[in-house]
């Protein structure tokens, strides 16, 4: 007897075998779509394993009765010390992976052995146009091409044998501060990609490519642009232009497809999700309100043409950067009797969504963690029952939301059981406080261009309300009913960012965790059969693989993301400074490697000159600091263990140092930019005050975030 919500085994990985007219074939002779859609499990041929993005695998080599038997096969040591987000691909023997800087590397899947690797030689200053840390999400594959988008806006097509470049695309404005985080995907020989920027004021779309020459074949613009410049608009850019008010274009719009996308071979429906706005606030980017389409919304397109076909908007008339770009996966599931052909999306606004993928209508909806915005979903009309205080933007009042700005979920991958009915989601609790920024202006050249005043928040607490919120902000591993729309059991961490999730037909969910564990769940209840300790923290995504018989399981670990760098220090707190020691694990039954031993945790002592300042200048730092500096080098001034915590800097008692290095770029190349084109010598002066003023508060406070 199915019991309800089960999803019809291989209905998506199997019974759309053959679709687009490709023959099965094997990986050797080229990726197709057959292969991606038919996934044995054997390889992982594409970033959530096959179109549905279910990150689920059909392997049973290792399962809950000998997970407790797996051990280190191999290791791999990574050359880029920054948060490593990627999912790895496994094919013909070899396996695939990005790294931070968007470099790539190829090993031997069995052995370990160093293939080849490529650098695009991102340039080191990009590093300031990223709002959450020099990450990449993985490659794309379609017949022998491996696909990568680098940080600075550029597709590349690589040689998947040899890694030399077969061709290379610019696939955004230079001129404008686009980054690209997210991994590509290939759907009948057209390769996908997104972009980033929203916070520095941009406009969003995504874009198809042909596999073989590189070509441009379509772009999907999210939101209206100059209305000078659209005089053959489509209809879908027309009725959003309805929902928008005032100039807005001129600040971007935002809307970014930065992460998320899924595809129905059968529907033949591409589907992706759409960002926040640019800036936040709304009251600057829309005076006026209005649902400002397509933010926050997933929308489905056709993939041959970019032809849109419908949308569901999460979060109307976004100002919460309530994204939703958010991991989505496909399933059939029983609900109500009745088969129905869903798309799952776990957003940043804290809501569970089930909605029809062949017409967009919202089937249900559910908090999966505590939420304030909101008094609910309105069923009839598919919208959220706003709770008139959070929208900052209109009272001109602070309002401290549950969930933030960093999501009740990031993009940690989800996974979906389909024999438990399950699906697992790396959950964030964490509130943030929207403070309206009066007479924001804004830079286009290096600022936080999102209308809330980030230097609100610079003077960090006193002790009782830091403790109270340390104590509120927390992560978990949710596994998540979809039909009955309601918790089934969790596993509660001390503190968010925790990875990216994988389930297996053995039974088994593999994460990391914050705390620097890579562990092996029972997928039923959630107890804890298996860990490895790792030595740093792991975001990313584990996959699993089979060759020879044997099954494997790699993880990309190394610690990084916006939780590690903007309230880094402060996350301390919950989960302990972790360091990060970036590398590529691989593990299999009956395996003793290990790894050498980790080198201690070194840090600068928290011994700053004394403050000789002004009380303007630290008003005027803090503001200029939360605007320009703590989305890398930590709220309130406290750092973090991956980049260079200001408050222990070598050169903070030496103003001529910190203007060579802030104002004039002298460690462009590391990634610290110049920031010259934003604010001047007095304001660069009046941050290393207020960076002096921070050190010795924490100091007296025996050393927050050491």
């Amino acid at each position: 007897m199915k019991k309800a919500g089960l999803i019809l085994a291989g209905a998506l990985a199997l019974g759309l075998a053959g679709c687009n007219g490709d023959a099965q074939g094997s990986s050797k002779d080229g990726v197709t779509g057959a292969l991606i859609t038919a996934a044995d499990g054997k390889e992982w041929l594409t970033y959530g394993r096959d179109y549905s993005e279910q990150r689920y695998s059909p392997l049973t080599g290792i399962g809950t009765g000998n997970v407790a038997d797996l051990g280190l096969a191999w290791f791999a040591d990574l050359d880029t010390a920054r948060g490593q987000e990627a999912t790895p691909l496994v094919i013909d023997g070899k396996i695939f992976t990005s790294t931070a800087w968007s470099k790539v590397k190829a090993y031997d899947a069995r052995s370990g052995e160093l293939l080849w690797d490529y650098d695009p030689e991102v340039p080191g200053e990009w590093g300031a146009y990223g709002c959450c840390d020099v990450v990449n999400r993985g490659l794309a594959a379609w017949g022998d091409k491996l696909f990568l988008g680098t940080f600075d806006g550029r597709l590349v097509a690589l040689d998947r044998d040899t890694g030399e470049v077969a061709w290379s695309r610019e696939t955004t404005d230079r001129t404008k501060p686009y980054t690209i985080t997210g991994a590509p995907r290939v759907i009948d020989g057209k390769v996908l990609i997104g972009n980033g920027g929203a916070e520095y004021g941009v406009r969003g779309y995504i874009t198809a490519y042909d596999a073989n020459s590189g070509d441009q074949l379509w772009r999907f613009y999210t939101v209206p642009g100059d209305p000078q410049e659209e005089a053959a608009e489509p209809d879908y850019l027309a009725k959003a232009r309805e929902t928008w008010n005032g100039e807005f274009w001129k600040l971007g719009g935002g809307g970014t497809v930065w992460d998320a996308m899924a595809y129905d071979p059968d529907l033949d429906l591409l589907y992706i999700g759409v960002g926040n706005g640019s800036p936040w606030n709304q009251s600057y980017r829309s005076p006026g309100g209005g649902d400002n389409l397509y933010l926050s919304s997933i929308v489905a397109l056709k993939p041959e043409t970019g032809e849109y076909v419908w949308h569901y908007q999460t979060t109307p008339g976004e100002t919460w950067d309530f994204t939703a770009t958010q991991h989505i996966m496909l399933a059939d599931l029983e609900m109500d009797g009745q088969q129905r052909k869903v798309l799952m999306q776990a957003p940043k606004n804290g809501y569970f969504y089930v909605i029809d993928r062949e017409t967009g209508e919202l089937i249900s909806a559910n908090n999966y963690v505590p939420q304030n915005w909101t008094t609910g979903i309105d069923m009839a009309t598919g919208r959220p029952i706003e709770n008139p205080e959070a929208r900052y933007d209109k009272t001109g009042k602070p309002f401290v939301s549950m969930p933030g700005a960093g999501g009740g979920h990031s993009w940690h991958p989800m996974a979906f059981n389909p024999v438990e009915g399950l699906v697992y989601i790396p959950a964030i609790e964490a509130g943030f406080p929207y403070v309206p920024e009066k007479d924001w202006k804004p830079d286009t050249a290096r600022g936080f261009n999102v209308g809330v005043d980030m230097g609100a928040g610079a003077m960090p607490p006193d002790a009782a309300i830091r403790q109270a919120t340390a104590d509120s902000t927390k992560g978990a591993l949710i596994a998540w009913d979809p039909v009955k729309q309601e918790e089934r059991w969790r596993v509660q961490y001390p503190g968010p960012w925790n990875g990216g999730l994988l389930a297996t037909a053995g039974g088994l969910l593999f994460q990391g965790t914050a705390a620097g564990n890579f562990v092996a769940y029972d997928a039923h209840d959630g107890k804890e059969l298996w860990s490895f300790p790792a030595q740093t923290g792991i975001v990313a995504p584990p996959i699993t693989y089979e060759l020879d018989g044997e099954q494997y399981v790699a993880v990309l670990a190394g610690w990084g993301g916006i939780w590690t760098l903007a309230p880094g220090g402060i996350l301390s707190e919950r989960s302990g400074p972790v360091r990060n020691i970036s590398r590529l694990l691989v593990f299999k039954l009956g395996a003793n490697g290990e790894l050498p031993p980790a080198p201690p945790l070194d840090r600068m002592p928290l011994d700053p000159p004394p403050f000789r300042g002004t009380k303007e200048q630290v008003t005027l730092g803090g503001y200029n600091y939360g605007r320009y500096c703590g989305q890398c080098h930590g709220d309130a001034a406290i750092g973090s263990t991956v980049l260079p915590d200001l408050r222990r800097s070598a050169v903070l008692d030496n103003a001529d140092s910190w203007q060579m290095i802030v104002h004039d770029g002298a460690l462009a190349d590391n990634g610290m930019a110049s920031f010259a084109p934003s604010i001047g010598k007095e304001k660069i002066e009046a941050i290393r005050q207020y960076v002096i003023f921070r050190a010795n508060e924490d100091k007296k406070l025996g050393g927050l975030g050491s």
